[in-house]
């Protein structure tokens, strides 16, 4: 497991990242994007903080919602 000063590549928590890179952006909340994108609060909590692996079909609904497509969601920065 890294530590705090050792970049990630964990898959989930890359996503997590770029779902709020992507939701602040926008100046969103999240409860903003949640009713936006019809999935609960508590959910995309977890996938923004790496700890719920997200189906397809949500990264297309997130996608949609944030008005980006769905292989943007996957453009993980690189530390």
């Amino acid at each position: 497991m890294p530590t705090d000063s050792e970049p990630t590549t964990d898959p989930l928590v890359l996503f997590g990242q770029r779902l709020v890179q992507l939701r602040k952006e926008r100046g969103w909340s999240q409860e903003q994007l949640a009713l936006e994108c019809g999935m609960a609060r508590s959910y995309l909590g977890g996938v923004e903080r790496g700890k719920r692996n997200i189906a397809l079909l949500n990264i297309c609904k997130l996608a949609d919602a944030l008005s980006v497509s769905p292989d943007e969601m996957l453009q993980f920065q690189e530390d």
